[in-house]
């Protein structure tokens, strides 16, 4: 019984971490504009060259919705970040970072 429960904890875990990480690029691409201005995508240079922001482009999407949700909650600090990752949804998260990914 034991190892039916468990073996069903994870086929639920492996299907929600899919639906978190499988983003719609086209989505993502039309929603990642406030991201541009810091983090420069798509060319990669940053709008304000005095701020340090990370370029994103070509990141994992997996990384991205895991930052996006650790500013989101607090874990990781950044008080734009926080504000940015707050106002989106899971969705958004996923779109934006698949977006992102495709573009190694």
């Amino acid at each position: 019984m034991k190892i039916a429960v468990v073996t069903g904890m994870i086929l639920i875990t492996s299907l929600f971490a899919f639906q978190v990480f499988a983003g719609d690029v086209a989505a993502g691409k039309d929603k990642v504009h406030t991201c541009i201005g810091c983090h420069g995508v798509p060319n990669m240079d940053n709008a304000y060259p005095t701020y340090k922001a990370p370029k994103i482009g070509g990141q994992s999407a997996a990384y991205v919705v895991s930052a996006l949700k650790a500013y989101a909650d607090g874990s990781r600090p950044h008080a734009t970040m926080r504000v940015q990752a707050q106002s989106m949804t899971d969705e958004d998260m996923a779109d934006i970072a698949a977006y992102l990914e495709s573009l190694k």
